[in-house]
């Protein structure tokens, strides 16, 4: 019998076979999908966690501001751990003698920016000299660098909390870190996607690295623009980078008294706080140097609580008393349920000083502070922080603005103690801050003590009847 194949199975048929078989191939070959190659890490970066050494923080300034701003930018420099440059328009006076101050970071004279056009009516051409110390900076080849931070030379940095922040992100890939405005009005007109230069702002290694490379021909398009964080901003947004929003960078478009910024803060570590010369001293009776002095002084006991906002009840006296850390206690009478302790105290006013309805709004919740001082609550400022064998003592006595009567449990409450824990979050827990517990002693007269601590698995933060 015949087999059936050899028919099939004949010269001419194989010659067809085997044409179809390697045009297929070929086709194959065309148009399958190649996985994209995956970027190595940079050899420059370290392995291990991220350090203060692997943060070069720039800061923008002129002759002119600079010899006024060193104060701010001494608070948190140290030459030993920070690295950081100022870039000036020209030096200063000041820094044109041999003996240049060890206390402040290098000074750096950047480079010529008459040939980028500047077309926006009224504003100052210096945004583009700023704008371009992102490239500037990132063209050092500093070695070892995981994030280029900047902002300006009245932006007070808080660094320790910085590296921890930016722990949380993989500095081998593409972020821009910062935050909006606080207000309403300056968002609509600037952006809402924009990290707010003053506040300062965040960029990893790799990002920066792209992004001076293309730096210069992307400013050209961007002449009509009025500052140097719009023009940072828009060719971040051309690299197809959005922003990764961190509510510790404060812009403080505020003026006027922080008291219910500060007291309210975010549950976040304080990363920047900005404009400080337009707002009032953060302490009564001191200047403003000598007010963030004052505040540094908590600071570089426990960084990460600076700021954080503790709330206990005293339900024997009625008593709601929140606490900022490091700077100020308010002792309030009644029971007020720990949300409405959330919004902000109006005790500041608008940066734009405007009628308008736009002007007096802001992005975050607020509520009315008495213009009555004696309906205020009692507040007590942060006098002194120490350590001691088994945490943290911090010692807040009480300012009054005017002699009010208040209830007998605060009436002769004159000083309060704070113990806590040195707060150390890793990697895992800065991911998911929880707030902290805190309990009163229950016998006071002249002065109440406060115990923080971690909250119970299930525990709630309310005035227990």
């Amino acid at each position: 019998m015949p087999n059936p194949l050899s028919k099939a199975l004949t010269p001419s048929r194989l010659k067809d076979l085997l044409f179809i078989f390697s045009l297929l191939f070929l086709l194959y070959l065309l148009f399958r999908q190649i996985p994209p190659q995956l970027p190595l890490p940079s050899s420059d970066v370290s392995l291990g966690p991220t350090e203060r050494r692997h943060l070069v923080i720039a800061v923008a300034s002129s002759s002119r501001s600079w010899p006024l701003r060193k104060p701010y930018v001494r608070q948190w420099y140290s030459p030993k751990s920070t690295r950081a440059f100022v870039f000036l328009d020209k030096l200063a006076e000041s820094d044109l003698g041999d003996g240049l101050d060890s206390s402040l970071p290098p000074v750096i004279v950047s480079e010529d920016t008459s040939r980028f056009p500047y077309s926006f009516r009224g504003g100052l051409r210096s945004a583009i000299r700023v704008a371009r110390v992102v490239k500037e900076v990132v063209d050092r080849g500093e070695p070892d660098v995981r994030w280029f931070v900047f902002g300006d030379d009245d932006t007070v940095f808080f660094v320790d909390n910085l590296v921890k922040t930016l722990s949380k992100y993989d500095h081998d890939r593409w972020f821009y870190v910062g935050s909006n405005s606080e207000s309403y009005q300056q968002n609509v007109k600037y952006s809402f996607d924009m990290a707010f230069g003053g506040g300062g702002f965040a960029i990893s290694h790799s990002l920066a690295k792209a992004l001076a490379k293309v730096f210069d021909s992307c400013l050209v398009r961007y002449a009509h623009l009025y500052g140097s964080d719009a023009r940072i901003f828009s060719c971040v947004a051309e690299l197809g980078v959005g922003i990764t929003h961190e509510p510790g960078f404060h812009q403080v478009d505020l003026r006027g008294n922080l008291l219910g910024m500060l007291s309210a803060h975010p549950l976040s570590p304080l990363l920047s706080l900005h404009h400080l010369d337009a707002v009032d001293s953060i302490f009564p009776k001191m200047n403003r140097t000598q007010a963030f002095e004052h505040l540094f002084e908590a600071v570089n006991v426990d960084p990460t609580r600076i700021l954080q906002q503790t709330v206990c009840y005293d339900s024997s006296h009625s008593l709601t008393v929140s606490v900022a850390w490091g700077y100020a206690i308010q002792v309030i009478e009644g029971n007020k349920l720990l949300p409405d302790l959330f919004s902000l105290q109006k005790t500041f006013t608008p940066w734009r000083r405007s009628g308008s309805v736009e002007a007096s709004q802001y992005m975050f919740t607020t509520r009315d502070y008495p213009r009555d001082a004696c309906k205020r609550p009692a507040v007590y400022f942060m006098e002194s922080v120490t350590s001691v064998n088994d945490g943290i003592q911090s010692n807040y006595a009480r300012f009054k603005e005017r002699n009010c009567p208040k209830a007998n449990a605060i009436e002769n409450l004159q000083n309060i103690r704070v113990y806590s824990k040195k707060l150390e979050l890793d990697i895992e827990q800065m991911k998911a801050i929880r707030r902290q517990c805190c309990d009163i002693l229950p016998a006071f007269n002249n002065s109440m003590i406060i115990n923080i601590r971690q909250c119970g698995v299930d525990e709630l933060i309310y005035m227990h009847s």
